[in-house]
């Protein structure tokens, strides 16, 4: 996933406590003599947490694996350690964090109904139904309509 330019994700969405991949290829990487770039983060407006974890240098540019805390965003810059940063023209990185949906969760310790596994079923045999429609729609109403179709006849029914 790619949300700037030089700054990308392994994963479509960021959510709060799970662990994101970061690859970094900005001015401090395209800078040849740059050994070391550590990423400065923190979350929410006050940049809540703050950390520096120090960046692998790659072919891809640099890249670290971070977990994500709580907030609301997700904020970063990055440095050489001599100085030099890279932190979105003063602006610093900004990205939202998803919440986890708790009501997805099943907790180990947390009973499942009965009613809720039914639900389940239920809606997973109406997805079933409803992707055999589409595939029968898909494969047969072309066949249909170009009359090229014709039901297979049964050998007693041959002329």
């Amino acid at each position: 996933m790619e949300l700037t330019k030089n700054i990308f994700f392994n994963t479509d969405k960021l959510v709060e406590n799970n662990k994101v991949k970061i690859s970094y290829t900005g001015k401090l990487f395209q800078d040849a003599s740059c050994e070391e770039v550590s990423i400065h983060y923190g979350f929410g407006l006050n940049w809540d947490n703050v950390n520096d974890v120090k960046m692998e240098k790659t072919d891809l540019g640099f890249q670290a694996e971070i977990e994500l805390g709580e907030g609301d965003t997700f904020n970063f810059c990055f440095n050489d350690g001599n100085g030099n940063w890279d932190n979105n023209n003063g602006q610093n990185y900004i990205f939202p964090l998803e919440k986890v949906h708790s009501e997805l969760l099943v907790l180990e310790d947390e009973p499942v109904s009965l009613g809720s596994a039914k639900k389940l079923r239920r809606s997973y045999l109406w997805s079933k139904k409803v992707r055999l429609a589409v595939y029968k729609l898909i494969t047969y109403l072309p066949k249909i309509i170009s009359g090229n179709y014709k039901r297979k006849l049964k050998n007693n029914e041959i002329n």
